[in-house]
């Protein structure tokens, strides 16, 4: 029984010591096999872990000065909805543009006001030499009816007491009279038809002594009449210059007349223009027609942004604007129809080789881009643009406490260039301060971070535990 078991572990031993020697010479058989399975199990279980979305970034105070980052507590108000409509600065018809016309046929002797002058009411512009045969005849007519009249007074006055002593009948008398009448009537005529020629009162009086008039002045007409404070468009003030202190009304826009040029009656002599009043020209399309209707019949405010103004070099405009009519025809070129607010310009003047110059801020053919008010939106939360950040449906912002920036998801209402509408859904809590700018730089910097294996909200203590921020 002793050799039985003596012989059975003896083959027990040479059979495990073969498979063991079989097992080392052919390791290179098997052993890649095991490798690929642990690689695989490995993969597998990275595969299958969950990867933690980044929420959190820290950011130093320099990285914050470096962004022009500041932060703002979220309030929960009242915003109107806008659309967006651009527009231009045109003159305003019957007031920005003045022509000035010849008052008879004659020829330009000397001009007094070029283009980009200003000049003031009763400033002389040009010097006409007459020509005209009518205005001749009629100074003529005018000194005859003087002298006519002359004549007919003295013979009355010579032939009144010889009516009430009977030498002399008195129907006599009664037709001097009706005949003195006559005369001063077609004087008072002829007068008329001179001072609308252009001729002043003193001239006119010089005529009808005997001394005719062969020059005429043609000056600056009077300004228009400024509205009050009470009317709904107010005028500027005009800029004083000299020590008469009379304001500048006009700037010489156009010379439509040269030296030596015959004129005829009513011909353009030049073009006048105050751009103190002007108007905004909007172009809408027709589908945003009831909106405006809606601005004009209820008055809400449109927010004008002018192009190219340099409002650091002006005061600030402390004006409303409405629209004040709406087009009802439609422009057959850009298909859109117009609407019009009222602009008061503002000014300057210099003084240069002693004469005036103004420079206006807004100009006409100046362009613009206007905020029409269409909804009112109550009860959310207004942020700029530059605050939130787009990752395909999702939308971000980033909430401030002290170095810590946390990612908070919103719900996007409404946004446009400079202003996006979040709803006050629970998500953003009002009271708690949120980066106003730079989202999509806190973003890339948030995912910079996660990659990097190092989490933002997680501190190191002395000791060397780490520890969640508190």
């Amino acid at each position: 029984m002793q050799i039985w078991k003596v012989l059975r572990f003896l083959v027990v031993v040479i059979v495990v010591g073969g498979l063991a020697a079989a097992a080392y010479f052919t390791q290179d058989e098997w052993n890649p096999l095991l490798v690929k399975q642990e690689e695989e199990h490995h993969i597998e279980e990275e595969v299958s872990a969950p990867v933690e979305e980044p929420k959190v970034l820290k950011l130093s105070k320099q990285a914050r000065k470096n962004l022009n980052l500041a932060s703002k507590p979220a309030l929960v108000q009242t915003y109107w909805r806008k659309v967006q409509i651009p527009g231009v600065i045109v003159d305003r018809p019957g007031r920005s543009d003045r022509g000035v016309t010849s008052p008879a046929v004659g020829v330009v002797t000397k001009v007094y006001a070029f283009p980009g002058e200003t000049v003031r009411p009763g400033e002389k512009l040009f010097d006409l030499r007459l020509i005209s045969e009518y205005l001749q005849n009629t100074q003529k007519e005018l000194f005859g009816a003087t002298k006519e009249v002359q004549l007919v007074q003295e013979q009355l006055d010579r032939l009144s007491p010889l009516a009430e002593n009977g030498g002399v009948a008195r129907s006599r008398v009664i037709d001097l009279e009706n005949q003195l009448r006559r005369q001063e009537a077609i004087i008072q005529a002829h007068r008329q038809d001179l001072l609308t020629r252009g001729l002043t009162p003193e001239q006119i009086g010089s005529v009808a002594g005997g001394e005719f008039v062969s020059t005429v002045e043609v000056v600056a007409p009077p300004s228009a009449e400024k509205p009050t404070e009470n009317t709904e468009i107010q005028g500027v003030a005009f800029q004083k210059s000299g020590d008469d202190g009379e304001a500048i009304a006009y700037e010489v826009q156009v010379l439509h007349a040269e030296l030596g040029q015959q004129v005829q009656a009513g011909q353009l002599l030049s073009t006048l223009s105050d751009h103190s009043s002007l108007y905004i020209e909007g172009h809408a399309f027709k589908r945003e027609a009831p909106y405006l209707e809606d601005a004009a019949q209820h008055g809400w405010q449109i927010d004008v942004d002018f192009a190219e103004d340099a409002e650091d070099h002006w005061p600030a405009l402390e004006q409303t604007f409405q629209i004040r009519y709406l087009s009802n025809a439609i422009n057959t070129e850009s298909r859109t129809f117009d609407f019009y607010i009222a602009l008061l310009n503002q000014s300057r003047v210099y003084q240069q080789n002693h004469e005036t110059f103004v420079v206006w801020r807004f100009r006409p053919g100046q362009r613009v881009r206007l905020h029409v008010p269409v909804e009112e939106l109550k009860g959310v939360i207004v942020i700029p643009s530059a605050a939130v950040v787009r990752e395909g449906p999702e939308a971000y912002i980033f909430q401030q406490n002290g170095d810590l920036f946390n990612r908070v998801p919103v719900q996007i209402l409404h946004e446009d260039r400079l202003n996006t509408v979040l709803a006050n859904d629970g998500s953003i809590a009002p009271g708690l301060y949120f980066a106003q700018s730079a989202a999509a730089s806190l973003n890339r910097v948030l995912k910079a971070q996660a990659a990097s294996g190092m989490r933002a909200d997680v501190h190191v203590h002395a000791d060397g535990t780490v520890h969640a921020s508190h």
